[in-house]
């Protein structure tokens, strides 16, 4: 059986792989690259052996930041950045999920300040007996990582 690229290769950036495809583009969503100018390409619903069926990013040249690749840790806690340089992998990043997550999860408490007023969301990333538990830093609702709804 002939193996062949759906997608075309990438000369410099950063190739994010094995995103669950329900996760896409939440991830696109954290990353804003809504915004960004660099050439994207997104894929979805590939075929994956390990996972069915995932979702892709490239961004061309582009690496992204350690900062930016721990918020993916939130969404797709198992996909795999690249870093790409002359067609070769530089560099995996490993993720990591952060201490503290700013501005990118919506608190689940309707009373919380930050769901009335302008003020930016703070979590504190708990790690209670092996469960990843959020933690808001104005009204101290926890709420399951599963749980998390990304602003």
């Amino acid at each position: 059986m002939e193996k062949k690229l759906k997608v075309a290769a990438l000369r410099n950036g950063t190739v994010i792989d094995h995103i669950p495809s329900d996760k896409l583009f939440k991830v696109v969503s954290i990353l804003h690259l809504d915004t960004c100018l660099n050439q994207i390409t997104l894929a979805n619903n590939l075929e994956s052996a390990k996972i069915g069926s995932k979702g892709l990013i490239k961004i061309s040249e582009r690496a992204l930041a350690e900062d930016e690749t721990n918020k993916i840790a939130l969404i797709a806690p198992n996909a795999k950045i690249n870093i790409i340089q002359d067609f070769q992998v530089v560099e995996k990043r490993p993720l990591v999920l952060p201490e503290e997550i700013h501005e990118i999860v919506q608190c689940s408490n309707p009373n919380c300040i930050t769901n009335h007023e302008s003020v930016s969301t703070s979590f504190q990333v708990l790690n209670n007996n092996g469960e990843i538990v959020l933690k808001c830093h104005y009204c101290e609702r926890e709420v399951k990582l599963e749980e998390v709804k990304i602003k």
